[in-house]
């Protein structure tokens, strides 16, 4: 659900840039009151195993669409809806910026829709809610279904206004909505499916970790098979599970293509828009998660697997730049966090 620039102009662009820059400094601000370096190591893994997780695109059967993860409620189950809201940003700003996975001109936008709603509306209203102070499987599998549901509609009723708001033409709203919210309804049990496993798995190797979100310091808590075993995910799905994603459209695209018969509608070519093509060509070193002269031959080769060394090197970069960006983000928290008291 990464949206190009193609689908905004600049006034809704740079409203939502303004809407995500507001809501990341107060985040910030939120996280940096009660973060400790205890928690900074997380913040890095659980970028980068959502980012090589959104690298697998999972065929959606009978609709000849696919979807992948979010990991938007992941992030605020693990993190708390602070943190995880800058985390999200650091995984969208990487995908943006150096493998041209959605526009940069959209990066507010995307941000919001991927952040936004699952850390704020569907993790405190709807997962945790459901999950309660005493998790149980069965309410972390109910919870995380209908949260991830929820996080994800609203996402799709995002882009669906945003483009709207935008007068994209070729998109009527309710024609676009139609297409838009049952297909990502179907994401959102599989991404729900997905929350529920790895909530199962941190619950089961460090139970205190879910309890403590709200609280933001995981102090004293041994994070370490968290850790590695998320980590280790992020490589083997950046790796080589990337190469078993699904080649159909998602459900963004494939909307797009019911709706007007094309997977990409023409947007303006002129001005703003082309300033950030200009600039986005140029910093995204491995465009569309492969090696630049690998390109067209990917797109000549239909076979399955697609066992390509500029996904797995993509996979392995990528997850390490969110991981390192994601830190350092808590890092530069941390001490303004700690420099503070000595200030008053």
């Amino acid at each position: 659900m990464h949206m190009s620039d193609a689908l905004i102009t600049p006034v809704v662009g740079g409203v939502m840039w303004g809407a995500t820059a507001v809501t990341a400094t107060y985040c910030a601000k939120k996280v940096r009151e009660d973060l400790d370096e205890s928690k900074i190591p997380l913040m890095g893994v659980a970028g980068a195993f959502i980012f090589a997780s959104q690298m697998l695109n999972f065929t959606i059967p009978g609709t000849g669409s696919s979807g992948h993860l979010g990991g938007g409620l992941i992030l605020a189950a693990l993190l708390g809806p602070y943190a995880a809201f800058l985390v999200m940003a650091s995984v969208l700003t990487v995908q943006a910026l150096f493998f041209a996975d959605g526009g940069l001109l959209a990066l507010g936008a995307n941000i919001f829709n991927l952040g936004f709603f699952p850390a704020f509306i569907a993790f405190p209203f709807v997962y945790r809610r459901i999950v309660g102070s005493n998790p149980t499987m069965p309410r972390i599998v109910t919870g995380s279904i209908v949260g991830a549901v929820v996080g994800l509609l609203l996402g799709a009723l995002g882009v669906v206004a945003e483009t709207a708001l935008s007068g994209v033409s070729e998109l009527p709203f309710s024609t676009f909505l139609a297409m838009m919210l049952p297909i990502h309804l179907a994401i959102g049990v599989v991404e729900g499916l997905v929350t529920a496993a790895v909530v199962a798995f941190v619950y089961s190797a460090q139970p205190e970790i879910l309890t403590r979100t709200s609280r933001g310091s995981l102090r004293g808590l041994n994070l370490r098979p968290v850790l590695v075993g998320l980590l280790v995910a992020a490589l083997l799905s950046g790796v080589a599970f990337a190469w078993f994603a699904s080649a159909n459209p998602d459900g963004l695209e494939w909307s797009i293509a019911r709706v007007t018969g094309a997977e990409e509608i023409e947007g303006a070519s002129a001005g703003l828009h082309d300033s950030l093509a200009s600039v986005q060509e140029k910093t995204s070193f491995l465009p569309d998660y492969a090696f630049p002269a690998a390109e067209g031959a990917a797109e000549e080769d239909a076979a399955w697997p697609a066992v390509d060394a500029g996904t797995s090197t993509s996979g392995v970069v990528g997850a390490g730049l969110t991981l390192g960006l994601a830190a350092v983000i808590g890092v530069l928290l941390r001490r303004r966090s700690v420099r503070r008291p000595d200030r008053a």
